[in-house]
């Protein structure tokens, strides 16, 4: 339980809670919150979407393999396709999470 408490510590710490980078309070407290959804998208991807190994990496990681993977959102006709470029060494976790989420119900 510990370990787990100072693993989501170190991500926050990565994901922007390491400094405060505005001025006044009001625009810290709006830091912090998107700091904060920023968090639990971290929290609750690798647990609905994500694989293997892939579910064990830490925000930095996630950043340059998954988050910055370059795609191209293509529309044909009335669908909306995104397509990501093939020789991408990380290109099979991206698309094995985005079947996995496509197959969760919808919350709505």
């Amino acid at each position: 339980m510990r370990a787990r408490a100072e693993d989501r510590i170190r991500a926050a710490r990565a994901t922007g809670l390491r400094n405060l980078p505005l001025q006044h309070t009001a625009q810290n407290r709006v830091w912090l919150e998107i700091v904060q959804i920023a968090l639990d998208l971290l929290a609750w991807m690798p647990m609905l979407a994500l694989t293997g190994k892939a579910r064990l990496w830490e925000p930095r990681r996630l950043r340059l393999r998954l988050f910055f993977a370059a795609g191209q959102l293509v529309t044909t006709g009335r669908r909306r396709i995104l397509r990501f470029a093939r020789h991408r060494p990380w290109i099979c976790d991206i698309t094995a999470a985005l079947d996995r989420r496509a197959q969760l119900p919808n919350p709505g």
